[in-house]
């Protein structure tokens, strides 16, 4: 007798992908501690404002609550998730496992990541697994969409029905890397593109225009609110593959109220990617509740109120 444990989700991001809308999603860390009361307030916070609200899996390898969790008890408080799945921690059966998991609670998108390396966050002694990395794993959710598993066995209780993007890094120094890498995870099964902080928009014109043109899949692009110089310094130095530029990090320097100055900036840049893409992907650790004011300094309404981040659980 088959039952029914959790209903499946109004897919809000999902029907705003198909429906060619401007996108807009925002990161909430999860907790480091069993009390997720602070990621609750926040994501809520976001509610109307954002399609879906990305959970991220160990960011820079630092300990966190895990993202199927998470982004249960998201879905719980009628906040939509983007599940992070990243290869560091687990191998292909850890991997298989938690996939089949978030379908069963209702949990429809993920972001498929390779994942930090360990030495980059708070555990550096410990073993990273990278069984897999973010195009196998791809292959590996298309076909458990499918009704497999990766050594193509049937998943006898069901396939899964995932909705699943990847990352990519339009300032990638490699320029034929960046093609060779996004048209490989085009072809594992991405649905959707959310990118790395962006500062240089001539670049990502530049790659909109010769990459990924055509493509007829969504670029969110990677908008952070920079808080002062000191925390934009601190970006370039400690994140792998960031370069926010002199100009930027003296503007905040010079301003009054840096904070301030730092909204101003991404709500520019979210302007700016108007433009140019897709979509936006708003970063704003630990001022989350920063983001709506963001979108309004750039002009960006409240969601309609069928395409809101508020599902039915």
């Amino acid at each position: 007798m088959h039952a029914t444990l959790y209903p499946t989700p109004l897919n809000s991001f999902r029907a705003a992908v198909n429906a060619g809308e401007f996108l807009i999603t925002a990161e909430v860390m999860p907790p480091k501690g069993g009390n997720p009361a602070h990621m609750v307030k926040m994501a809520q916070l976001l509610k109307n404002r954002v399609h879906a609200v990305n959970i991220t899996d160990g960011s820079r390898a630092v300990l966190r609550m895990c993202p199927l969790a998470a982004s249960m008890i998201l879905l719980q408080q009628g906040v939509e998730p983007i599940c992070q799945v990243a290869c560091r921690d687990r191998n292909r059966i850890g991997l298989q496992a938690d996939l089949m998991g978030a379908h069963a609670l209702g949990i429809r998108n993920i972001l498929a990541l390779t994942g930090d390396p360990v030495k980059a966050g708070d555990h550096p002694d410990c073993k990273g697994v990278f069984d897999l990395e973010a195009v196998r794993l791809l292959k590996v959710i298309d076909k458990m969409n499918r009704g497999f598993d990766c050594n193509d066995q049937p998943l006898t209780d069901g396939a899964t029905d995932l909705f699943v993007g990847a990352a990519v890094d339009p300032q990638c120094a490699s320029w034929s890397g960046l093609q060779q890498r996004f048209e490989r995870k085009l072809e594992a099964g991405a649905q959707f593109f959310q990118s790395q902080l962006v500062t240089d928009f001539d670049r990502l014109e530049k790659f909109m225009d010769q990459i990924a043109a055509g493509t007829n899949k969504p670029i969110l692009v990677g908008i952070f609110l920079l808080k002062s110089a000191k925390n934009a310094q601190f970006i370039n130095r400690c994140v792998p593959g960031v370069n926010i530029p002199q100009h930027i990090i003296d503007r905040l320097a010079a301003a009054k109220d840096p904070l301030e100055e730092g909204m101003k900036i991404a709500a520019e840049q979210v302007q700016h990617a108007r433009q140019l893409c897709h979509g936006v992907h708003m970063m704003a650790v630990k001022r989350e509740d920063l983001i709506p004011q963001i979108l309004d300094i750039a002009g960006i309404a409240p969601l309609s109120a069928s395409h809101a981040v508020t599902v039915g659980v």
